[in-house]
């Protein structure tokens, strides 16, 4: 029988071994960098497109600014995808999912994550219920819902929208 002290160090050094042995699942974080495509999953570049600024007005000269984004989608062994829009510095600005299983929000959403979960207690706490979640606050936008094996959603930073670009633009 081991005495108390040698037990809990016991337990705490059984409890990291443990956590060193679960893989880590990365996902990008709104508002940083990508994510670095984990080894059971699939990446691809599904777009680089470059937004007309709305400050152009479509001027018939043909010379319009814009500004540039790219749009990567990791696809996981369980068959949720995420994709990353990225600005042209190389920071996720929007971030949208879907599939059979709901991706860690805490992690997708990084430091805006409680900003995000005290925008979903006041919305239920007013409704009473649960269902789609809409938070929009002036620095973050979030939509997600579905149902067990087919959830979806969006995030999104609006002051880091490229110009041009709009929230429904994150699909």
């Amino acid at each position: 029988m081991l005495n108390r002290p040698l037990r809990a160090v016991v337990r705490a050094t059984l409890t990291v071994g443990a956590l060193a042995a679960v893989p880590s699942f990365a996902w990008a974080v709104l508002g940083g960098a990508p994510m670095a495509t984990p080894n059971d999953a699939t990446n691809s570049v599904v777009t680089a497109a470059r937004v007309a600024s709305a400050a152009t007005g479509g001027t018939s000269s043909g010379a319009t600014a814009s500004s540039p984004y790219s749009v990567r989608s990791t696809t996981f062994s369980t068959g949720t995808q995420v994709r990353e829009y990225i600005g042209a510095g190389g920071t996720v600005f929007g971030i949208a999912w879907n599939g059979p299983r709901m991706p860690d929000l805490q992690t997708l959403l990084g430091n805006y994550f409680p900003q995000y979960a005290s925008g979903v207690k006041a919305q239920r706490a007013a409704r009473h219920a649960r269902g789609p979640v809409a938070v929009e606050q002036s620095d973050l936008v979030v939509h997600s819902g579905g149902h067990m094996g087919s959830f979806f959603g969006q995030a999104w930073l609006p002051s880091a929208l490229p110009a041009g670009m709009t929230g429904a633009d994150i699909k």
